[in-house]
């Protein structure tokens, strides 16, 4: 009875007009005053954002905060990937024909969580990763390789939580929720950069729409609240790093594994 009370209460509060409330006093003036809060509550690392917190208009500016440089380092090795973001790590493994098998008890295909691209065809036997960003963390996506733009796409859909809960008790979460996808080729093949929207995010923005290219470590994009990355490898091109593990926390710029060198284009 209680997960049916909460699955209902997730359905309810997951309609865009909520977000859309919650998403606009976030961006207004008074909800500045709630910031402190937000970081007693969270245990916000103040000494890593570029500004003091009273610098900051709103609370969807001190959320989508900037770090002072250096804060994360770069593995800089061009095979490496690195992670994209600061994520616990909920599902790392293969993609078996397709699939993505069990990730909190439920499979996703790539064909419904890439809305049936063409280019699913390159991943159907690739590595995946799924990084959960819980409110803790810093909410900025960065580039995971060098290299450029091939595609681009932004898919309306629902915002339930992605969270645990949501995982594990909402049907096909990552594949139903709003969903902005980058595709990247680079030095050693090609990567899906798939960014799930969630409860209360009001939006999933590009930190420069024109951009066609980056450095790994570039700025490509952020998250307003919690949400989850997706991150794909093409088919053959990737080995992680055997010391990760499900459940492991990572920061961004941190090495996920290494691309293989009979795989360079």
């Amino acid at each position: 009875m209680a997960k049916q009370w909460l699955r209902l209460m997730t359905e309810l509060s997951s309609r865009k007009w909520v977000c859309r409330i919650v998403g606009s006093f976030a961006q207004s003036g008074a909800s500045r005053l709630f910031i402190p809060t937000f970081i007693r509550t969270y245990q916000i690392q103040t000494h890593e954002a570029e500004q003091e917190w009273q610098e900051y208009r709103s609370l969807n500016a001190y959320f989508t905060r900037k770090l002072k440089a250096g804060m994360r380092p770069i593995d800089t090795n061009a095979e490496v990937m690195i992670s994209p973001v600061d994520a616990r790590i909920t599902f790392t493994g293969p993609i078996t024909a397709g699939t993505l098998l069990n990730v909190k008890g439920q499979d996703y295909t790539l064909d419904e969580l890439l809305n049936r691209s063409p280019r699913l065809e390159k991943y159907t036997h690739g590595y995946a990763f799924v990084l959960y960003l819980s409110p803790t963390d810093y909410h900025r996506i960065h580039a995971p390789v060098s290299g450029t733009l091939v595609e681009k796409e932004h898919l309306r859909g629902k915002v339930y939580p992605v969270n645990d809960f949501g995982l594990q008790h909402m049907r096909g979460v990552l594949s139903r929720n709003e969903r902005q996808i980058t595709y990247i080729a680079h030095e050693y093949g090609e990567v899906a950069l798939v960014k799930v929207g969630a409860m209360n995010v009001s939006s999933i923005k590009y930190t420069d729409d024109k951009a066609v290219s980056w450095e790994k470590g570039d700025d490509l994009a952020y998250f307003e609240f919690g949400s989850t990355v997706v991150l794909l490898t093409e088919n053959g091109t990737f080995e992680p790093d055997p010391a990760l593990k499900l459940g492991d926390v990572v920061k961004m710029g941190q090495r996920l594994g290494c691309f293989r060198h009979d795989s360079k284009a």
